[in-house]
């Protein structure tokens, strides 16, 4: 049986200040001629879908590294018109959108993209969000998800509205729909009021595919009921393997097959032709990292006081408070790097380093061998149905793990050689249910 591949395309790099390396190109994360250039690696690869991040808001990081940069849905729009399998998965906030334009945005794009639109629901995380739409003050956490439960809720409402056989085209009669197959939804609740129905039929995925990307028991119970892949972090194949298995129980509770929940493990590869060439650029990667600044951050993110602990103090878990504070900028984040802590005490310094410049992601540093040897070993363990491979350096990374790892991973049995099936969900459904994919 083979696992599911996606690649993010997040530019200079998930190691963020990858961009002060002297091949770097500073601009590249608003230059269309790299993506175009990444996309075309991708699909010649067969990766399912490429990923893009986002945040409705310009974070203070600025100083030391560009933002997320372009808009996800017309920069991958784009990339979905020069490709033809590839699958694209762009990001938007259920906190800072409406789900009329959501819903009708990626109904759209599965139309024009012919079945190989995702759309990755996140609350957002920054307060700063909240002031570039109006608002005050940034929603609690509790009022973001009930938000998004109603909202996600109306969205596949309306990309339900209409029934198959709704267009009749009868050209001698000069019906072309039936209204009684197109229905208004009619949906009043504590966040929305939406009549519907969409202005478009269900486009040729059904719904365009929902990835979820909240680690809290908030998102967790989001994606349990209405997540096709989710997409998560782990420093341990143990917390991996538990996370898998608690996201398939939450499925079931919510009515669903657990085989309708599909978990995508985020990991940040560094690959070279030697673990030698790897282990160099890792050390470059190593320096262009603001350690003072990510220390305090990451020591802020598990509810310490920032200027308690320098990067090479270490921190054990006698020290952690009892639960992962509201106050943390990703739950999900926060407990992956209190696992590690609970192996044996960590300094700042090391944990930064060990979540890629501190996304919180595993780090993977090695040969293409290393890499797929890695990759396997995981998901045997049962600790994902796939990965989303987020490069350490995007400039080098991705081609580097397109055309070194995949072919390794090809001749396994673990990976895709062609593209079976000409939409995205029907990729990942077809892989779940039908066994190998080659």
């Amino acid at each position: 049986m083979t696992f599911h591949l996606n690649l993010s395309l997040m530019t200079p790099g998930h190691f963020r200040t990858a961009w002060r390396l002297p091949h770097a190109d500073p601009l590249a994360y608003v230059d269309i001629d790299h993506y175009r250039r990444l996309a075309r690696i991708a699909e010649e690869a067969k990766i399912d879908a490429v990923f893009l991040g986002d945040s409705p808001a310009l974070r203070g990081e600025i100083e030391d590294a560009p933002g997320t940069g372009l808009d996800p849905l017309v920069l991958l729009g784009h990339l979905a018109a020069i490709t033809t399998h590839l699958g694209v998965i762009a990001t938007s906030s259920t906190t800072y959108n409406s789900p009329y334009n959501l819903a009708r945005r990626f109904q759209s794009l599965d139309h024009v993209t012919r079945g190989r639109a995702a759309v990755n629901v996140v609350t957002t995380g920054s307060p700063a969000a909240a002031a570039n739409f109006g608002l005050a003050e940034h929603p609690p956490k509790g009022d973001r998800y009930r938000r998004a439960h109603e909202f996600l809720e109306v969205v596949t409402r309306l990309w339900d509205s209409w029934d198959p056989g709704a267009i009749v085209a009868d050209k001698r009669g000069g019906r072309y729909a039936d209204p009684d197959l197109i229905h208004r939804i009619d949906h009043v609740g504590e966040f929305f009021s939406v009549a519907g129905p969409l202005p478009v039929t269900a486009g040729p995925q059904g719904r365009p595919v929902i990835v979820q990307a909240g680690g809290s028991a908030e998102g967790l119970a989001l994606a349990g009921r209405f997540a096709d892949v989710v997409f998560t972090v782990a420093q341990t194949q143990a917390k991996a393997v538990a996370f898998r298995d608690d996201i398939r129980v939450r499925a079931a509770g919510a009515g669903r097959h657990p085989d309708d929940v599909k978990v995508s493990l985020g990991v940040v590869v560094l690959v070279a032709e030697t673990e030698a060439q790897a282990r160099r650029r890792e050390e470059e990667l190593y320096a262009t990292l603001p350690i003072e600044r990510l220390s305090a951050a990451l020591v802020a993110n598990l509810g310490l006081p920032p200027d308690r602990f320098g990067p090479d103090d270490p921190i054990t878990v006698a020290d952690l408070p009892d639960r992962v504070p509201e106050s943390a900028f990703s739950a999900g984040f926060s407990a992956s790097t209190r696992a590690l802590i609970a192996d044996g005490p960590r300094t700042p310094r090391e944990l930064v380093q060990r979540g890629a410049g501190g996304s919180g992601h595993r780090l993977l540093v090695g040969s293409a061998e290393q890499v797929a040897d890695d990759l396997q070993a995981w998901y045997e363990a049962g600790a994902a149905d796939g990965f989303t491979v987020m490069p350490a350096d995007t400039a080098v990374d991705f081609e580097n793990f397109a055309r070194l790892v995949v072919p390794i991973l090809q001749e396994r049995g673990l990976f895709q050689t062609g593209y079976r099936h000409p939409t995205l969900r029907g990729r990942l459904l077809a892989r779940l249910t039908e066994g190998a994919l080659s």
